[in-house]
């Protein structure tokens, strides 16, 4: 039977590559929403976003709500530098047909939460975690609900990609993920440490290309565009394709290895918002909360990505 889950996200090629990767795994998944935050573009890009994304995998089904346009209390910040303005940038695609459901992201995670079996539902976040940590807020009863929460955010060994010290989702909103973090849920993170890992080269990205579908096309595209700010920006063989672990964890675990440990998020220095302070050596009495990954195995990562664009 197949895992439900619902994607929220702030796409981003990256982001686009992990829907598209869980709407072509239907027999393992059962994608019941996708929710778009603010994050690598504003809410009006990443929902739009969303909708051109289903409709390139041929799945217009999945219903896509809007949710939260700026973090819990900060100033929201983009990445146009790295995903472009569109957030998309690439290869051309068309507005999309799909509407946008009427209901809010925050108040369709909450009716579903409480209308599926406690620990049913598997959230799989994206970007930064502002609708998750308002559902959790508006409405606790939803918390213990939730089966588990696979994100992709954060940092260790690989420090920081928009400060020192922070990665991307949780910079833009650290009290968002503070409330996450501390909320009971069990978490599992992807952090850069394994998305710095998981690097799309040039072989890979041809890989993409020879498939010879529209699908193939576009994610050769997408990652051929945003490739070229990291490859200045880290001076590797490849940029790192975060998001799409999220979801390969949920097919192959197996491919990947981490700690459980104690994760806190730090929300009131300039210095170091946003990071996360990850206890991976266990030197503190703090709790673990999170199963924080460390490693990958990329070859066999893009294998199962590449086989399964090859459905849609």
């Amino acid at each position: 039977m197949a895992r439900k889950i619902i994607i929220d996200t702030d796409p981003g090629q990256d982001d686009a590559v992990a829907i598209l990767l869980a709407l072509a795994s239907p027999e393992e998944l059962e994608v019941l929403g996708i929710t778009a935050v603010a994050g690598n573009v504003p809410l009006a890009l990443t929902s739009k976003n969303a909708r051109i994304v289903c409709e390139l995998a041929g799945n217009i089904d999945v219903p896509v709500f809007a949710g939260c346009e700026a973090p819990l209390r900060r100033r929201l910040v983009t990445a146009e530098h790295v995903h472009g303005k569109t957030g998309l940038d690439g290869v051309a695609l068309p507005d999309p047909a799909m509407k946008l459901q009427p209901a809010h992201a925050v108040d369709f995670l909450i009716d579903a939460l409480r209308a599926a079996p406690e620990g049913e539902i598997t959230l799989c976040p994206l970007g930064p975690l502002t609708n998750i940590a308002t559902a959790f807020t508006r409405a606790p009863d939803i918390v213990g609900r939730v089966r588990e929460i696979v994100l992709m955010g954060g940092a260790y060994f690989e420090v920081g990609n928009i400060t020192p010290a922070a990665e991307f989702n949780i910079y833009v909103d650290p009290e968002a993920a503070e409330i996450v973090f501390k909320s009971g849920v069990p978490l599992t993170v992807m952090p850069l440490d394994v998305t710095h890992k998981a690097l799309v080269t040039k072989p890979r990205v041809e890989a993409f290309a020879a498939l010879g579908t529209r699908v193939g096309e576009v994610v050769a595209s997408w990652t051929r565009f945003f490739e070229r700010f990291d490859l200045e920006k880290y001076g590797s063989e490849g940029a790192p394709l975060h998001d799409p672990t999220v979801i390969a964890w949920l097919l192959r675990p197996e491919l990947f290895s981490g700690r459980h440990i104690n994760v806190e998020i730090e929300t009131a220095s300039e210095l170091t918002r946003g990071m996360t302070v990850a206890d991976w050596w266990g030197v503190t009495d703090r709790a673990p909360n999170a199963t924080f990954m460390g490693d990958i195995d990329a070859e066999a990562f893009f294998a199962l990505l590449t086989q399964r664009l090859a459905r849609l």
